[in-house]
């Protein structure tokens, strides 16, 4: 009996395999990986290297072309990306995203970020070894003059209009990756600026691995940014959402081949998350 469990065991993977890559092969992109559907919101782990939605019929692909793809009686044809975005990943972040499927539950979820109510983590795989436990890192973040699509922190001479940025970073572990030092840490934002935990990274001296835009273009070796929204937490009156987005950056999974951790001073843990709380917030 366990020969024969365990046969079908593999035939289930096999199939969901060749489904996996069927699709892929039929639609020219990844099928979007739900992590949460209710009446009122879905949640996924967004790929890297995606856009959240766009109209532009040559983007290859997006969140909101996924969904509707998955989900085409889902989508609300009065709304002009199909779906209720209530808020957004960077393009080459992967992780936890959630979109509402009703006026009301976005409503009501828009009203939890906007009064700071909601608790989001990140994992990163950063550049060099980082020497502390926890930093504080509340430099205020504003765009940069010569290239709009950048942001800088306010002791840049050419950051505009800077707004106040405030980041908790624990430290998980030190390694190495592709035989240079890293580190790799867990974050919280605790405001929401653009590019905040990149910029803020990459403004203590720790480069998010593979992010191009904030090396100065130099980080091109790696196959994307390892930086992977881990935990969403969104008290809502409609319905609160608790979801979590498995850790990508395991020395076990392909897409972290390179990474080897050397030292763990916290695990990804409830314990290391508590350790980034803070009175009030």
């Amino acid at each position: 009996l366990q020969k024969v469990l365990r046969l079908l065991g593999y035939c289930k993977s096999a199939c969901m395999f060749l489904h996996k890559k069927a699709w892929e092969l039929i639609f020219g992109e990844p099928r979007i990986n739900v992590l949460h559907l209710s009446d009122y919101f879905i949640v996924v782990n967004k790929c890297y290297d995606s856009l959240v939605n766009s109209n532009d019929p040559n983007v290859s692909c997006s969140v909101q072309r996924q969904l509707c793809r998955e989900f085409p009686g889902l989508r609300n044809p009065r709304l002009r990306h199909d779906f209720y975005f209530v808020h957004r990943l960077d393009y080459p972040t992967s992780g936890v995203m959630c979109v509402a499927l009703t006026r009301e539950a976005c409503a009501a979820a828009t009203v939890s970020f906007e009064r700071r109510l909601t608790r989001k983590y990140y994992l990163a795989l950063v550049r060099g070894h980082i020497s502390q436990e926890l930093i504080d890192i509340n430099d205020s973040i504003g765009e940069m003059a010569s290239e709009k699509h950048r942001m800088t922190t306010v002791n840049d001479l050419e950051c505009v209009c800077p707004r106040s940025a405030y980041t908790r970073l624990l430290l998980l572990q030190r390694g190495i990756f592709s035989s240079y030092p890293a580190s790799k840490v867990l974050l919280r934002p605790i405001t929401g600026r653009r590019h905040q935990l990149r910029v803020h990274c990459a403004h203590i001296g720790h480069t998010v691995v593979g992010d191009y835009t904030y090396s100065r273009r130099k980080d091109v070796i790696p196959n994307r940014t390892y930086l992977h929204a881990f935990r969403l937490i969104l008290p809502n009156a409609v319905e609160s959402l608790d979801i979590v987005a498995p850790d990508p950056f395991l020395p076990s999974k392909e897409i972290s081949k390179g990474w080897v951790p050397v030292e763990t001073i916290n695990l990804l843990n409830e314990e290391a998350l508590a350790k980034l709380e803070i009175d009030g917030l």
